[in-house]
């Protein structure tokens, strides 16, 4: 028995990941106006080597759920702002870590701080149990699609 209770225009708008766009629109924007000049994609890139530097090309693809040839990209605009280096693994030369620089590690702090003010403005008016509701069911539903 399905389990969908939306309505046509309910489901598109929702599959369509709006919240989402909107957020990534304002983190875009918050960044601008602070001179971060990084895009939302490098800054996801960068938020992942920030919790574990050295990740290899393939699980930034992972983590970031991108393709190979976007990693590649991002990574590559990110070694060109001077915010990352390739290093061939010494286990396995054809496999690039990602090490973040000073410079990298340096803007940590203060994108994390725009980020977070940027969910705050996004959940202004949610309550708490709103959230935690929202959080379960969407691990729900990544849960039943991965």
């Amino acid at each position: 028995m399905p389990n969908n209770q939306f309505k046509k225009g309910e489901l598109y708008s929702f599959m369509t990941g709006k919240a989402s766009t909107a957020i990534a629109r304002r983190l875009q924007k918050n960044l601008k106006q602070h001179n971060i000049e990084i895009t939302v994609e490098q800054w996801s890139v960068l938020y992942h080597l920030w919790k574990n530097d050295g990740l290899s090309q393939q699980d930034l693809c992972n983590a970031t759920f991108r393709d190979k040839p976007s990693i590649t990209r991002l990574v590559d605009n990110l070694e060109k702002l001077k915010l990352v280096k390739r290093v061939a693994s010494k286990s396995d030369r054809r496999i690039n870590q990602v090490f973040l620089t000073e410079y990298g590690k340096q803007l940590e702090d203060e994108t994390m701080n725009v980020a977070n003010t940027t969910l705050n403005e996004a959940l202004t008016g949610v309550p708490s149990d709103k959230i935690d509701i929202c959080k379960e069911v969407l691990q729900i539903v990544y849960d039943n699609l991965k």
